[in-house]
C-alpha cells in the first residue's frame, strides 16, 4: 500500500531514539581539536599581571600630568662642543719660547746687529740666570729708574768694582728689567773681554762691544743706552782697603762722546760688589805669565779652587742718578780740553757721593 506524500513510515521516530541510545553521545571541543584545557591558576596569574600594568600605566600618566610645562621663548639654541686645544696651547709659555728658539737657530731664523747683538739670545739664555743672580743671590735694590729714558740714546756712566765684572752684568739686569720699555744695556767692554774664548763671543752676542769713541758714538746716535766704566781694570781690581774710593776716570773719552751725540750722562753707583770677592792680595807674577791684569787672592780663593769663584752673597743697591744734560753745548764744545774735564769731574763727583749716601744708609753688608 502506497504512502501519501510528505509522510513519514510509522516506525521512523522509534529507529532515530533507538540510534540515539544505542550510540554514546560525541562531546564538541570548544577550543579546538587538539587543544588542551586552560589552567585556571595559570589564567589568573596573567591577569593579575595584566592588572598591574594596567595600573602601572594609569600612574605614569598621572606623573606626567601632574608634571610642570616647560615653554622656551623660542627655538632652543644648542651650544657648541668644546673643542679640545692644540698640543701647543697646553704647552707653558717658557718651553713654547724655548722650542721656538731652537727651531730659529736651527733654520738660521734669526738676526743680529752690526755689532753682532742677538737680542733673542740674550733673553733666551743669557738673561735667566743672571736674573736669578740678581733676584735670589744678591737681592738687588734697584734706584732711580724713571732717570732712564724711555726712548733715545743715553751713556750711563757706572763705578767698577769686584775682582769680577759682575757689576756690569747686574747694571744690564736692572736696566731691562726696571727701565721703562725693558730696554737693553750696550756695554763698552776692554779688550781683554773679547780675547777670551767663548767669553768674547757671549760679549758681543750680548751686547757689549770694544770700548772706543768711535763704537760709542754710533750706538748713543742710534739711541741705545750705552753703559761705560772709565776705571776700567785699576778699579775692578782694586784691593779690598781701596773699596768705594774711585780711581781716576781716564781722559773723558765717555764725556767726548756725549757731547758728539748730544745724548744724557746718567751717573751710576753700585753698592754691595765690592764684598763678593775680598781682594787681599795679587800674584803679580802668575798675572805677566798668564796675560792677565792681576791675579787676585782672596779667603777664598786659590785656596778652596773653583769653590773660592763662587761669589759672596752680599745684600746691592744700584742707583741711576739724575741725567746731566750735553745737548745745550756748542758743536765745538767737544773740543774743549776744560769743558770735557770739568763734566768728567762732576760725574765723578756725583758717583762718589752716591756711593757714600747708600754705604751710610747700609746697617749691614749682608742684609743691607
Amino acid at each position: 500500500m502506497s504512502r501519501p506524500y510528505g509522510s513519514t513510515p510509522e516506525n521512523s521516530h522509534e529507529g532515530e531514539a533507538e540510534n540515539v541510545s544505542g550510540a554514546e553521545a560525541q562531546v564538541i571541543p570548544l577550543h579546538g581539536p587538539g587543544r588542551e584545557k586552560p589552567d585556571p591558576a595559570a589564567q589568573a596569574n596573567r591577569d593579575l599581571r595584566e592588572s598591574e600594568e594596567a595600573q602601572e600605566l594609569l600612574k605614569q600618566q598621572e606623573r606626567r600630568a601632574d608634571a610642570p610645562v616647560v615653554e622656551f621663548p623660542g627655538p632652543v639654541r644648542v651650544p657648541p662642543a668644546k673643542t679640545q686645544p692644540a698640543d701647543s696651547e697646553l704647552l707653558p709659555e717658557s718651553l713654547k719660547k724655548a722650542l721656538g728658539f731652537l727651531r730659529g737657530r736651527l733654520t738660521g731664523d734669526y738676526t743680529v746687529d752690526e755689532f753682532g747683538f742677538d737680542a733673542e739670545l740674550t733673553e733666551t739664555l743669557l738673561l735667566p740666570p743672571l736674573r736669578a743672580l740678581y733676584e735670589k743671590w744678591f737681592r738687588v735694590d734697584t734706584f732711580g729708574v724713571e732717570n732712564l729714558p724711555s726712548d733715545g740714546g743715553a751713556l750711563l756712566v757706572s763705578n767698577h768694582s769686584g775682582t769680577l765684572p759682575l757689576d756690569a752684568l747686574m747694571t744690564a739686569v736692572a736696566v731691562h728689567d726696571h727701565a721703562p720699555g725693558g730696554r737693553h744695556l750696550r756695554g763698552l767692554g776692554a779688550d781683554l773681554v773679547f780675547q777670551v774664548p767663548l767669553v768674547g763671543s757671549f760679549a758681543r752676542k750680548s751686547g757689549q762691544t770694544l770700548a772706543c769713541n768711535a763704537d760709542a758714538e754710533r750706538l748713543l746716535r742710534k739711541g741705545e743706552l750705552v753703559g761705560v766704566w772709565p776705571e776700567g781694570f785699576k778699579g775692578i781690581g782694586k784691593p779690598f782697603s781701596s773699596r768705594y774710593k774711585l780711581q781716576r776716570f781716564g781722559r773723558g773719552g765717555f764725556v767726548s762722546a756725549a757731547l758728539r751725540a748730544g745724548v744724557p750722562i746718567i751717573p751710576v753707583s753700585v753698592v754691595g760688589a765690592e764684598e763678593i770677592y775680598p781682594k787681599v792680595g795679587d800674584i803679580k807674577l802668575l798675572a805677566r805669565l798668564l796675560g792677565l791684569p792681576y791675579f787676585p787672592v782672596t779667603p777664598f780663593f786659590p785656596l778652596l779652587g773653583p769653590l773660592g769663584v763662587i761669589p759672596l752673597p752680599t745684600k746691592w743697591s744700584i742707583e741711576f742718578g739724575e741725567p746731566i744734560r750735553t745737548d745745550t753745548y756748542d758743536a765745538d764744545a767737544v773740543d774743549d780740553p776744560m769743558l770735557v774735564f770739568t763734566l768728567t769731574d762732576q760725574v765723578r763727583e756725583s758717583i762718589q757721593q752716591s756711593l757714600y749716601k747708600r754705604l751710610s744708609q747700609r746697617k749691614s753688608v749682608f742684609k743691607g
